[in-house]
């Protein structure tokens, strides 16, 4: 039978497991109150596979952060990898990090770096089922992308619109 963290063939999403059991056990302890995903890419050209640990260097060494902006950093393969602690607020939106979670899908350009939504399918299915355990958890939280805050074309696609109405029942009646 199929789970949140398989894929549709059944398989499971790399990295998926454990980033439910760490948004689980971070909403146990509720030391932030969330209400927001806001959904980021990279902005790296199509096809180029970047890390977490390349973004983490990145806002580390040319923003000053302390640590990766994002909460969820999903590769081209749709391997779902963690960033920084969900304890602490990200960086990644201004006015909206203490009550949001930041995820971040590689890609998001084409090759002339122009705007374009170059999720892969296994980014896709991953971004879902990363959504739906965040809903899980925190059953009122609302998706949107980090255009609907600044003005900036990320993530490349209408988050909002896409996710909106997600839940873990519809996913249920789907399979």
């Amino acid at each position: 039978m199929e789970t949140i963290t398989q894929t549709a063939a059944g398989m499971p999403v790399p990295g998926l497991s454990r980033a439910g059991n760490e948004i689980k056990s971070f909403a146990k302890s509720a030391s932030r109150q969330i209400s927001e995903i806001i959904v980021h890419c990279s902005a790296t050209p199509a096809g180029r596979n970047v890390r977490c640990s390349e973004i983490r260097r990145w806002h580390m060494a040319d923003r000053g952060f302390s640590d990766i902006g994002y909460h969820f950093v999903i590769a081209l393969d749709g391997t779902v990898e963690t960033g920084r602690p969900l304890s602490q607020p990200g960086a990644h939106c201004v006015g909206h990090n203490r009550k949001s979670i930041g995820i971040c899908y590689i890609g998001g350009v084409d090759h002339k770096g122009n705007a374009s939504d170059t999720r892969t399918i296994s980014q896709k299915e991953a971004l879902t089922r990363l959504i739906l355990i965040i809903k899980q958890a925190f059953p009122n939280v609302r998706v949107h992308g980090h255009r609907d805050f600044a003005r900036k074309e990320c993530p490349s696609f209408d988050a909002a619109s896409e996710y909106a109405g997600l839940t873990v029942h519809d996913f249920s009646r789907k399979r």
